[in-house]
C-alpha cells in the first residue's frame, strides 16, 4: 500500500499486534471465541504485510498472487462457514474478499505500491469502503460502556475477553479502511 511512512508503520504495528492477540484467542476456553481466532489472526498479519510501506519492501508480482489465493481461500472458507451461522462468517467473508481484491489489484498494478494511481476508486472499492465504515461505526458504537454488570468485574483470562476480541476487529475494520483508502 502507499502513503505516509509513519502511518504505514503505524498500521503494520497495529495489525501485527492485533494478529498476535488473536493467536493468543486460540488458546481460549471459550469455543466461540476460538472458532473465529485463527481467521482473524491471518487477517491481522496479512495486513500487516500488506501494509509494510513500498519504501521499505516491494513484493513481486507473486507474491500479491500467493497473498490474492490465500485470502481468496479463507473467504471460500468463510462461506462454506457462512451457511451454518452466518452472523460473524458474513464479515469474515467479507474481510477476506477485501483482502484478495487489494492483493489482486496490487498484482495487476505493481507500480501503485509505490505511487498513488490517481484514476479514482472503482465502485467495488467504494463498496467496500461504506461497508467497513459501516462496520467501524457499529462496533465502535457496541464498545461504548453499557454500565455496570450488577454482579461486578470478573476476571477472565486474556483469551477470553470478548470485549478484547471487538476491539480487535474495530482495529482491524480501521486498518481495512485505511488500506482501501490508499488503494
Amino acid at each position: 500500500m502507499h502513503g505516509s511512512l509513519s502511518a504505514a508503520w503505524l498500521l503494520v504495528a497495529l495489525c501485527a499486534a492485533t494478529g498476535a492477540y488473536c493467536l493468543l484467542r486460540l488458546r481460549s476456553g471459550v469455543e466461540e471465541q476460538r472458532r473465529t481466532a485463527g481467521g482473524e489472526a491471518l487477517m491481522g498479519f496479512g495486513m500487516a504485510l500488506m501494509a509494510v510501506p513500498a519504501a521499505v519492501l516491494t513484493p513481486p508480482r507473486w507474491a500479491w498472487l500467493l497473498y490474492a489465493v490465500v485470502f481468496g481461500g479463507a473467504a471460500l472458507r468463510a462461506l462454506w462457514a457462512s451457511r451454518k451461522a452466518p452472523g460473524h462468517h458474513l464479515h469474515h467473508l467479507v474481510g477476506t474478499f477485501a483482502m484478495a481484491y487489494m492483493a489482486l489489484a496490487m498484482a495487476v498494478r505493481p507500480e501503485a505500491h509505490a505511487h498513488h494511481g490517481g484514476a479514482g476508486a472503482p465502485l467495488l472499492t467504494g463498496l467496500l469502503l461504506a461497508y467497513f465504515t459501516a462496520y467501524v461505526l457499529w462496533t465502535g458504537a457496541r464498545m461504548a460502556p453499557q454500565g455496570a454488570s450488577p454482579g461486578g468485574t470478573v476476571w477472565a483470562g486474556w483469551g477470553d475477553r470478548p470485549e478484547l476480541a471487538r476491539a480487535c476487529r474495530l482495529s482491524m475494520g480501521i486498518g481495512m479502511l485505511a488500506m482501501l483508502l490508499t488503494m
